[in-house]
């Protein structure tokens, strides 16, 4: 039999809510140059009754995470390339045609935005992150030297296969879009699109957090997770013998602006030094100068704030909408107590 090109992998822990969506995104394409397999993580809800009343290739498995769901299902394909579908997001009409039409050996992921979505499917916002069209593996510098670049959310994202390997490495979290994403400008070119293929459901489960106020214990997981797939990565970079030497983590933008965010969340005030350690870090990467700009204001008067204001701003900032210094000023300034 032809093996198909695109895998989609849907992992659920508990999303009879949203599954069958994501379920019928995928079938009502009918590509045949695509497969779908859902693997329940033991959920506790009627997730499963729902995933088989869908008559799609289904299997459970004892739950231990979306990583390892993940890694079962993919255990399940040959397939070159796979993208791995949150239960509660969905593919747009047509994507997989879009997404198989620019996919080839030379591809290492590709990438598009996702519009958001509340939980009754009802649009909330634009494409996000706002992805310019290109195709290239020099992301790899930005990597090198913030380790990070511009990316979108687990279901944005198509891995090929090999660099899903990556993953069976991981002990340190329970997610897939981690190292495989900051290690794919090295496995080749990086496809990104900037029609948005998908959909992302913004609900009281998100574990992102947005469109909530800064929470410490998440943030201090976010560093921590930033801080293992930096190490990861290194690893990985060695192993290569290139001789490519990765930035340390506590010196990152990214580093910095979620250290800045925990001291506010914690109830403290983030120091005159850190915020300028921060702003210096901003400039001297890859930003456009508006949002150097924006970003720069945001933090003066981020830092400034008393802290219940300083959280609200925290939590525009870290909202994947509309970003401008009149917005953000509204968000901020116009709210009531929170």
């Amino acid at each position: 039999m032809k093996i198909p090109r695109l895998a989609v992998i849907i992992s659920c822990w508990n999303y009879e809510r949203y599954v069958a969506q994501a379920i019928r995104s995928v079938t009502s394409q009918a590509h045949e140059d695509c497969e779908l397999i859902v693997v329940d993580d033991g959920s506790t809800d009627a997730s499963w009754a729902v995933i088989q009343r869908e008559g799609v290739r289904c299997y459970r498995t004892k739950n231990n995470g979306s990583r390892s769901a993940c890694l079962y299902g993919l255990s399940r394909t040959n397939a070159p390339f796979v993208l791995f579908l949150d239960a509660d997001d969905e593919l747009e009409p047509g994507a997989i045609d879009t997404i198989i039409e620019n996919l080839d050996e030379g591809v290492a992921k590709l990438q598009f935005p996702l519009t958001r979505i509340d939980q009754s499917g009802k649009v909330i916002s634009g494409p996000v992150p706002k992805l310019g069209a290109f195709r290239d593996r020099h992301l790899a510098e930005s990597v090198l030297r913030t380790g990070v670049y511009m990316s979108p959310p687990t279901s944005g994202n198509v891995f090929r296969r090999d660099l899903c390997s990556l993953l069976e490495e991981v002990d340190y979290e329970q997610t897939v879009d981690g190292v495989i994403l900051v290690a794919a400008p090295f496995w080749g070119d990086v496809v990104s699109l900037s029609k948005p293929l998908g959909r992302y459901r913004i609900h009281d489960r998100n574990d992102s957090g947005l469109g909530r106020l800064p929470d410490a214990v998440l943030l201090r997981r976010e560093i921590s997770r930033f801080i293992d797939r930096m190490a990861h990565l290194s690893k990985i970079l060695a192993r290569s013998g290139a001789g490519l030497k990765l930035v340390p983590a506590e010196q990152t933008y990214f580093y910095l602006e979620r250290s800045f965010y925990l001291a506010i969340a914690e109830g403290r005030r983030a120091s005159a030094a850190d915020a300028i350690r921060l702003i210096w870090r901003l400039w001297a990467g890859y930003h456009s100068i508006n949002a150097k700009v924006e970003f720069t204001c945001f933090l003066l008067l981020t830092a400034v704030l008393p802290n219940r204001r300083a959280r609200q701003s925290i939590a525009y900032r870290l909202d994947a909408g509309e970003r401008s210094l009149r917005g953000f000023l509204q968000a901020v300034f116009a709210s009531g107590p929170r």
